[in-house]
This record gives C-alpha cells, structure tokens and sequence, in this order.
C-alpha cells in the first residue's frame, strides 16, 4: 500500500455544506431536489449525532407551538422569515409520510415513539432519494475564495480537505488523503460548542471570522447550575428530589420541573433559565407558586396557634413539598425556631420566611458548561446575514444555517425546528 500523501484531487459541486447535522442535512435534501449537486462533508464518523442524543434517544424534533418569542438573538426579528416560511406542520408532514410514530408530551413537544435514528434515518433517505453525497470523517483544512474564478459562480470556493485518522490508520502508519473540492455555494452548518464529545467545534465561527463576520457572545445554553459553598452542600444532599417551582431573573420566569442533582439545580426549569442568565446574575425560585406561604403562615396563626411550621408546610399546602426538602429548607432558614408554635412567632417572621420558600434567591457560581449543555447561545451575527436566505452580506455565496446563527431556542424542539426553517429557506436558493 502506497502511505505517502498523494496530490489531491479536484471536485466540483454546485453546493458543498460542512456539518452533517439536523440543519445541514435539511438544507442539503432541500437543494438536491431543486437539481443541485451537492455534498456534505463531516468531520465526524456518523451524521446526526446530537439528533441522536436529543430527547434522552427520541428526538424531541418539533413542537405545536412555534412562536418567535420561543428565540434567543441581538436581532429578534430575524427568525421570523424562516420559521414562517417553513412551519414545523411541513417537517411534522414528512415525519408522517415516513410513517415514523410519534407523540405530543407537555407543551406541545413532539418526540419519535421509539428512536431518534428514526429523523436521521429519514433525512438520510430524502437526502439519498435527492442524489446528495454525504462524506465523513473529514477534516476542513482551508476555504477559500477562488481568485482566478471570482467572475465565475460556478467555482466561487475551493475547499482542501484532509481524511480524518483513525487509530487504526495512525497505527498502520497510514498518511492521509487530501481532497481539493470547489463550488459555487458554500453552507457553513457546523452547529456551536455544545457537547463536545459529540464532535463539537468551533470551526463555523472560524470561518465566519476569515470571511469578516463578527460573532455575538458565546456562550453555554441549555446547561444546569453548579453552586459552591455551602448552597452547594445544601443542593447536593437533595439530589434526586424533583417539583414544579418558577424560576426567574429580572428577563422572564418559567413554570416547569426543577430538578436537584450533585453538582446544583436542573430540570427543564434551570434550563430554559439559562438561556437568559449571565454569569454573576442571582436568580430566584419559587418553591410552592401555587400557595402563598405568608398569607398561609399568618392564617394558621390565628385559627391554628398551636401548630408548628413544618406542620403548616406538608398539610396545606396544594403540591407538598417533599419531605426531605422540607427538612433541609427547614434547618437553612427556621431551625432555630423549628419547634416554636406559631403564635410565639412574630408575624414579620413569618413574612419573610413566606417571601424566601415564595422566593428563594441563589446565586449560581457558575454553570456546567459546554459539556453538558444542549444549545450555544450567541454566534455568527445575524445583522450580517441574510433573514430570507441565509446568505452573508459580506461574501456572495457563503450562507450560515441554524445554530452557528445568533438565534437560540427554548428548549421543547425549538432549535430543531430553527435547524429545519434555516436549513431549508437556504437549501431553496443555493
């Protein structure tokens, strides 16, 4: 076998697309119709990978009710175009044409029956039914506009690329093939930082960067929180409890499930709240959203004197807290009168213990980073970049799909359904 590196071969497309992910593969199915030759070219050794993951394996892949307040972006108003002119009714459609079962949970979030294979499976087929070619375990190692072609649009980019590696080849001691690939479009979908293991990376921003664009903020999104100190002794011994609270900041609030784990707070609550949190920012929880714990406090005081606050707490209240929890909040903030009767109890103690269990204000060290979190919040900006299209302002040809974009969304199948709406609104022009 020959191991030295060959010169590389020259392949035109009309379209080439980086990420094999939810957006890229939507977009590349959606140009394949329209007649265009496209690949899509991967760095990873299987397309989809965060499709496969999503929805503990089932992929929550749209939801009912997409709005554009369900979006995170500088620009607010720019999603409004893709996701009006591809509504997750045209994605739900395809799903049913492929006769993959699904279901409706809480808040109109659709998941696959049996598994998240089932999308990818599907994108593959409409993707192969389109004559799209799809190359993994390839690396990117340049982009660049073609200048001695920059009056031709067939062969605006020229892309090097370089076969990815595998153990197995280092060992053989294999030298890697490179590939020179030209087209006229060029479709960075490279997705964010997010979950790295799952092949992550910041190349979209790189080439965002080299072509002029500027990026927002970037951030974790989607992620938990992590607390130290003595909070963090307190959350960690709760591990495993679960109840439905509101979290809030100054930005918004969210009524949903809060989960205590090892490391902080989780649940679909702290989740959609860090898409609004910045690092320093208190945040508040309400314990009991559905009873007033003061006005609770001061009733039982006066037709119930004897009682104790505990007492209070798990009786008459209408979502108990769990016992544990009671316990722990118990020793935090009323220990020392644990086992007073209310009526020895001032009323303004009363208040204020009401206001903290009604409002419980923490302060997150931090949160659990790109390792955990399911969306980058931040990127490519979207004032330089087309709404309709996708295309960049700043270079004919090169367009940015879903989640490298500037725009987030909540979690329920909003950044899926934003893959789909920007993947396909470019697969229609380029």
């Amino acid at each position: 076998m020959d191991n030295q590196r060959t010169k590389p071969a020259n392949t035109h497309y009309d379209v080439i697309i980086i990420g094999a992910g939810a957006s890229g593969l939507y977009c590349a199915l959606t140009a394949g119709r329209r007649g265009r030759k496209v690949l899509v070219l991967d760095h990873a050794n299987k397309v989809g990978k965060k499709i496969l993951m999503s929805g503990g394996g089932r992929c929550n892949f749209t939801n009912y009710f997409v709005e554009p307040e369900h979006f995170i972006s500088a620009n607010q108003h720019f999603c409004k175009s893709a996701l009006s002119r591809y509504p997750s009714w045209e994605f739900i459609g395809m799903v049913e044409q492929h006769k993959i079962a699904y279901h409706e949970r809480e808040h109109g979030q659709l998941f696959c029956d049996d598994s998240a294979q089932d999308i990818v499976t599907m994108l593959l087929d409409e993707c192969a039914a389109a004559g799209v070619q799809v190359r993994l375990n390839t690396q990117i190692e340049q982009v660049k506009v073609d200048e001695n072609n920059e009056n031709s649009k067939s062969a605006r980019f020229q892309l090097l690329t370089c076969k990815k590696l595998s153990k197995k080849d280092i060992a053989s001691e294999i030298k890697a093939t490179q590939t020179n690939y030209s087209c006229e479009s060029l479709v960075v979908a490279t997705g964010g930082l997010s979950i790295p293991t799952m092949g992550a990376s910041g190349l979209g921003y790189e080439l965002a960067q080299q072509f002029g664009h500027t990026l927002a903020s970037i951030d974790p999104s989607l992620v938990p929180f992590t607390f130290t100190d003595k909070t963090g002794e307190l959350l960690r011994a709760l591990a495993g409890i679960s109840l439905p609270v509101i979290a809030s900041n100054t930005r918004t609030s969210f009524k949903l499930p809060l989960l205590f784990t090892h490391r902080g707070l989780s649940g679909p609550a702290m989740l959609q709240l860090s898409n609004y949190w910045q690092t320093g920012e208190p945040i508040e929880i309400n314990l009991l959203p559905d009873t007033d714990i003061t006005a609770l406090l001061l009733e039982h005081k006066q037709s119930h004197p004897k009682q104790l606050i505990r007492t209070v707490l798990a009786e008459n209240t209408d979502n108990a807290l769990p016992k544990k929890l009671l316990a722990a909040l118990q020793t935090t903030f009323w220990e020392d009168i644990k086992d007073t009767e209310l009526a020895n109890i001032k009323d303004e103690r009363l208040s204020a213990l009401g206001a903290t269990i009604n409002g419980w204000q923490l302060k997150p060290s931090g949160t659990e980073g790109y390792r955990t979190a399911e969306v980058t919040r931040g990127g490519v900006t979207t004032d330089e970049v087309s709404s309709k299209t996708m295309q960049s302002k700043y270079q004919d040809g090169l367009y940015f799909i879903g989640e490298v974009l500037d725009v987030t969304g909540w979690l329920g199948g909003y950044n899926f359904q934003w893959a789909w709406a920007s993947g396909f609104v470019c697969g229609e022009v380029v």
